[in-house]
């Protein structure tokens, strides 16, 4: 395994990538609404990243068809945009996507309520989001991969939730994916020691069943095997020798909540 560690020059690259990613999640989530369909979403996200000066990195990746993965209730990731698909009131929906920029990626998720939804929907976004903090306040340097993966599985678990095995967050950097895996889930061995210039995308996907997935005939599309309500938070971070730094998001930012 080789886990790059970024120079401070990358590292800025990296801050601004994220900076125009936290961006595009705000103006995506101002824009959502019932009625309009996955394909509108995929077509505002595009247009978006490529305003910024970016390249949507997620489009052509491994052959994914389009900007932004956009899944519905009962998908937890790589839902594919549609013209079929439309938003209807009372949904939840995750968007994933990515930049690059200057030849740097940032990551990043976030789960959404179309009009009103549930209490138990609402709760389940809340939790997901509530277990990405619980993780990276282990995210510094001197401790393990596993203190940050443990503290997201069992926060969720502990509420009652189901935590996804067969999909993981990443190392990020050149490439989207890089070394290590990082599960959101306990381990059972304590895995890399972090250092400070470490780059990683935490992305806990959680579920208001149980953690079995099924995959889709499209290739993309994962769905929960109960049938029951997923929600997915992500952020790139950096790994520092304090608190880490989140690059992705901005702070007081509506769409941060």
């Amino acid at each position: 395994m080789a886990v790059t560690v970024k120079s401070e020059h990358e590292i800025q690259l990296m801050r601004e990538a994220g900076e125009i990613l936290a961006k595009v999640h705000e103006e995506l989530h101002e824009v959502l609404k019932p009625g309009m369909t996955t394909f509108e979403v995929n077509r505002i996200c595009e247009k978006l990243i490529r305003g910024y000066d970016c390249l949507p990195s997620f489009l052509g990746y491994e052959g994914y068809p389009a900007s932004v993965c956009v899944s519905v209730n009962d998908e937890i990731v790589h839902g594919i945009p549609s013209k079929k698909r439309v938003l209807r009131e009372g949904d939840i929906v995750s968007l994933d996507t990515g930049v690059i920029w200057k030849g740097w990626q940032s990551d990043a998720a976030r789960t959404w309520a179309i009009g009103e939804i549930s209490a138990e929907a609402q709760k389940l976004i809340d939790v997901t989001r509530e277990s990405f903090f619980e993780g990276i306040k282990y995210a510094r340097a001197g401790n393990h991969l596993n203190d940050i993966c443990a503290a997201i599985g069992d926060y969720a678990e502990s509420r009652g939730y189901g935590v996804v095995r067969d999909l993981v967050g990443h190392g990020i950097g050149t490439e989207m994916h890089e070394d290590p895996e990082v599960p959101n889930f306990r381990m059972r061995f304590k895995g890399i020691r972090l250092q400070a210039g470490m780059t990683l995308a935490i992305e806990p996907m959680i579920t208001l069943g149980g953690y079995e997935v099924n995959w889709g005939d499209d290739g993309w599309t994962v769905t929960t095997a109960d049938g029951s309500l997923a929600s997915h938070y992500e952020n790139t971070i950096l790994i520092t020798e304090g608190e880490p730094e989140i690059l992705s998001l901005r702070s007081g930012s509506a769409a941060n909540v």
